[in-house]
């Protein structure tokens, strides 16, 4: 591909129409291949493919809409023979002994898992994910042979370094309580058989019973920390008797795909109430309980409206957010939750000390500070620290996208290195806000959603505050801050309201 890239672009100037068209048919063919790459190889490829096409604003479209449209849930599938040697070899039994009926026939397959419709003996219609027959095994392998190929093309082409995706793609991973695989049998040198020993001690774990727990974790701390739309957020019930750490049994859920637009509408459900609740949702989960469901993309994510029946004004139904797959999860520390929480509120409210201050406590460093701004924001830096009210509001225009596009080009190094140095619980975010910027963007980027993330993260702001604060005269200190953003919320509200009129009028 690399080869391909400097052939078919010799010689052809720079901003020329015909260097754009010949760029653009390199690009597309070189996404088709690099698709077809992932299918074949599975597994961690299939899971380099899913991000790559959240990656707006640092990859070509070409790449991006190539990966969107096959990479999140119509991966190849595992036949139904090894189906039933998962279930032999977890349960005893095959799939049809097991479940009173078994669609030998996957409804969706990702790069880890397939799912299956089943029904229990009990007559419950249930969901069933199978692990693909091949992950344990070559997991570990396939690791170590994407790093070792991405570290080995940025010493021959200095420019192509994407390190720091292979950083972010190690982070995003399942784990494996073990390995077993021998290292000696992929030690191609001395210096690769020290980059696999670090891929090998990584401890991942491909272990269903962990999502199983995470998502019991989840709807709990929504309950005891977020009361107030813990009705709002639900998450399959697991059939503990029928998971194991190869499979992984749950109640069948109906409902519509969060990028679905049409479909939701259907349903009698607002797709701008999707938006918030989904903002609301994941601010909540980040800035609050600390513990992020980071792989969000459409594929993880149903509404259906509300079981109780409750409705809006104009008889709309209010949506409730179902979440699926729930493998990879993040623990924020107290300190980098408090960090992020305040970056965002600076971001929001456009502060630009705040952002500085924030940004540099979270790994960015002071040099390229701007630049950490601009990837969370997708917006340039003078566009951050506009005290318009919609400053942060991209529109997904062309024009907006060949920005992004121009300034990705332009900084790329300097991104690489951001990306390099920034703590790998951080590059989890960027994915996490990637994926929710996706899903927004299909259901109408709204400044609402800037609303509720400046909301949720100033209170959790103030309430990690005053869990430090003891003294009397501290929490008045805090109470009195709490007012002056509660006030600038305010103003951002009016604001937003008659931005709203204005743009009804004209």
């Amino acid at each position: 591909m690399l080869l391909d890239y400097q052939y078919s672009l010799w010689g052809l100037p720079e901003g020329s129409n015909e260097r754009a068209k010949i760029k653009h048919e390199v690009h597309l063919r070189s996404a088709r291949k690099l698709q077809e790459l992932c299918f074949r190889n599975g597994g961690i490829y299939i899971k380099l493919g899913q991000h790559i096409g959240q990656l707006e604003y640092l990859v070509p479209q070409e790449y991006v809409l190539t990966m969107r449209e096959s990479m999140l849930n119509k991966c190849p599938v595992s036949s139904y023979d090894q189906v039933c040697e998962v279930f032999k070899k977890e349960l005893g039994e095959t799939p049809d002994k097991v479940f009173d009926e078994f669609d030998p026939k996957p409804i969706a397959s990702a790069s880890l898992a397939q799912v299956h419709i089943a029904r229990t003996h009990d007559g419950q219609k249930v969901a069933v994910k199978v692990q693909h027959t091949h992950m344990t095994d070559t997991a570990a392998a396939d690791q170590a042979t994407v790093e070792f190929l991405v570290n080995t093309l940025h010493r021959l082409f200095p420019s192509f370094d994407y390190r720091w995706l292979v950083a972010e793609i190690r982070e995003s991973l399942p784990k494996a309580s073990s390995l077993k695989i021998p290292l000696s049998e992929f030690t191609l040198s001395r210096n690769l058989d020290v980059l696999l020993y670090n891929w090998f001690a990584y401890d991942m774990e491909l272990d269903f019973l962990i999502e199983a727990k995470n998502s019991v974790k989840c709807l709990e701390n929504f309950r005891k920390l977020s009361p107030h739309i813990a009705d709002y957020v639900y998450a399959p019930e697991v059939h503990w008797s029928l998971s194991t750490s190869k499979l992984l049994t749950m109640e069948f859920m109906d409902g519509a795909y969060v990028n679905d637009v049409i479909t939701i509408q259907k349903l009698g459900i607002q797709p701008s109430d999707v938006a918030r609740l989904v903002s609301q949702t994941f601010a909540e989960m980040m800035f609050k309980h600390g513990f992020v469901h980071c792989d969000p993309h459409a594929a993880n994510l149903l509404v259906r409206p509300l079981p109780s029946g409750k409705r809006r004004i104009f008889s709309k139904k209010k949506p409730q957010l179902i979440l699926l797959d729930h493998g990879l999860y993040k623990e924020l520390d107290f300190s980098t939750r408090f960090s992020y929480a305040s970056l965002w509120r600076a971001l929001v409210f456009s502060d630009a000390n705040g952002i500085k201050e924030h940004s540099v406590k979270l790994g960015a460093g002071e040099d390229l500070y701007v630049l950490f701004a601009g990837i969370l924001t997708m917006r340039p830096w003078n566009r951050v620290i506009d005290p318009a009210v919609d400053h942060l509001v991209i529109k997904g225009t062309d024009s907006d996208r060949s920005e992004l596009q121009m300034y990705a080009s332009q900084y790329f190094p300097q991104i690489s290195e951001l990306l390099r140095r920034l703590p790998r619980v951080i590059l989890l975010m960027l994915k996490t806000n990637d994926c929710l910027r996706a899903v927004n963007n299909s259901l109408g980027s709204s400044l609402e959603t800037f609303l509720i993330i400046g909301r949720v993260s100033s209170e959790a702001v103030v309430e990690a505050k005053m869990t430090q604060m003891k003294s009397l005269f501290s929490r008045i200190d805090i109470w009195f801050e709490e007012f002056l953003f509660e006030a600038r919320l305010l103003a951002l509200q009016i604001a937003f309201w008659l931005l709203r009129v204005r743009n009804a009028l004209t």
